[in-house]
């Protein structure tokens, strides 16, 4: 199937080829149609599969078909920061031959741009929920009109705590309006937001729900937690990987990381969400351009990132929820191109790991890399109870994490030098158990 095949207009199609799209992806084709057509849609897809361009896309068609008074008529609420600029980007793209107005705001940084840029008269907003109230809170904006709402990668906006806010903002919004749903999971939270929200919406899966894209290649390597940045250095160098993402629990975690990698030869950053909106987008074009090899990111980042063909993604600490894993990998392999996801998981992570197996219901080798045998017993625990955060956290702080030595060996595989490269990971039969 064609783009031309799904009802679009001509400028939209003329957009679409000059960023050079033929063919749509499975959720464009499926949810497209049905969005042009009225309806409201819950959709699930793959992380990395197109979600943006099949809502922005007929979003826009809608837009241009009506009067062009540049009154907010399309609201489309994300979690993050990041993934609200990625999200203007693309509509940004698509919209270069419309005369559509869009702004996107969120917290972090100045008020008062984003109040003018309001004042002007904008047709589609992207918001961050907190921002988004605070400008109802000043009467900064109104919601009366929106005939429209998008609600872009909900379940992360529920992980985040935003529940009340997005009930705050809906209340606001006028009843007849068209509602889109966009997850790359589903789960009982959001079923349930999804039923209050939506007027009958069309269903839309395009792969079962948790799943993770088949073009990463996807496993696991069992080490103790006090060798982990040591392992991650020599990997680096060994392997020559020049574009790394680097996930970590804790904003301190991913600083110190970032530091210690840096001590190690290799050029590296971190972005979580202490750090400014500048610092964040810096470190982000540095990382893009290839002037910063490796990105330290918390789970903030898990979402909004679109890096074009990163490489590699390592999971340096396991996520305490195991559906976090699906974006943090999600980072790679995005668009039909490959890539590869390494999880260094520890003795204390054992029962993490394990959530995220039955999770993704699909292999993930583990392998055993020779000079960093792991020495610690796993914990079948960890990952077993209500109260997932504290305990996890605390018990991988207790193993010395990030605290690794910096060693020869450390210091020449971080500056890329192929000395050591004899110690390969190798795929032990007897540790082909569950990390």
């Amino acid at each position: 199937m064609q783009f031309d095949s799904l009802g679009l207009k001509a400028e939209l199609l003329r957009a679409i080829s000059e960023q050079g799209y033929t063919q749509p992806t499975p959720v464009q084709e499926k949810a497209i149609p049905v969005i042009l057509n009225g309806h409201d849609i819950m959709a699930s897809a793959q992380t990395g599969t197109g979600k943006t361009a099949a809502f922005t896309l007929p979003l826009l068609q809608k837009l241009d078909s009506g009067k062009r008074e540049h009154r907010l008529r399309a609201l489309i609420l994300t979690p993050t920061r990041e993934l609200a600029a990625q999200v203007h980007q693309n509509l940004r793209d698509y919209g270069r031959h419309l005369n559509i107005r869009s702004a996107e705001i969120f917290g972090g940084v100045n008020i008062n741009p984003q109040i003018t840029k309001l004042k002007r008269g904008v047709d589609v907003l992207i918001a961050t929920p907190g921002r988004l109230i605070d400008h109802m809170q000043r009467g900064t904006i109104d919601l009366r009109q929106v005939d429209t709402l998008i609600l872009d990668e909900a379940d992360r906006m529920l992980d985040m705590g935003f529940k009340p806010a997005i009930d705050q903002i809906v209340r606001s919004l006028p009843k007849k309006r068209q509602t889109l749903l966009f997850s790359a999971t589903f789960s009982k939270e959001i079923t349930a937001l999804a039923s209050r929200f939506l007027v009958d919406p069309v269903r839309v899966e395009t792969s079962a729900p948790n799943s993770t894209v088949e073009a990463i290649a996807q496993k696991a390597i069992t080490v103790d937690q006090k060798k982990k940045r040591e392992l991650l250095s020599w990997m680096i160098g060994s392997e020559n990987w020049h574009q790394v993402l680097v996930f970590t629990r804790t904003k301190h975690g991913a600083n110190r990381l970032a530091k210690q990698l840096e001590s190690d030869g290799l050029t590296a950053a971190a972005i979580h969400g202490n750090k400014s909106q500048g610092a964040r987008t810096k470190a982000l074009s540095e990382f893009k351009d290839n002037r910063i090899r490796v990105l330290v990111a918390t789970d903030i980042a898990a979402r909004g990132l679109d890096i074009d063909q990163l490489p590699h993604v390592v999971n340096y600490e396991i996520p305490n929820v195991p559906e976090d894993y699906v974006h943090r990998i999600g980072r790679t392999g995005r668009a039909g191109r490959e890539g590869v996801a390494v999880s260094l998981v520890c003795g204390a992570e054992h029962g993490l790991f394990e959530d995220i197996r039955k999770l993704v219901k699909v292999p993930i080798p583990t392998e055993v890399v020779d000079g960093y045998e792991p020495t610690e017993p796993n914990s079948r625990e960890a990952g077993k109870t209500n109260n997932r955060g504290q305990q996890q956290q605390r018990s991988a702080r207790g193993n010395g994490s990030g605290r690794g030595n910096s060693s020869g060996r450390n210091n020449s595989g971080g500056r890329g030098n192929n000395a050591g490269s004899s110690r390969r990971g190798r795929s032990n039969s007897s540790s082909r158990r569950a990390a």
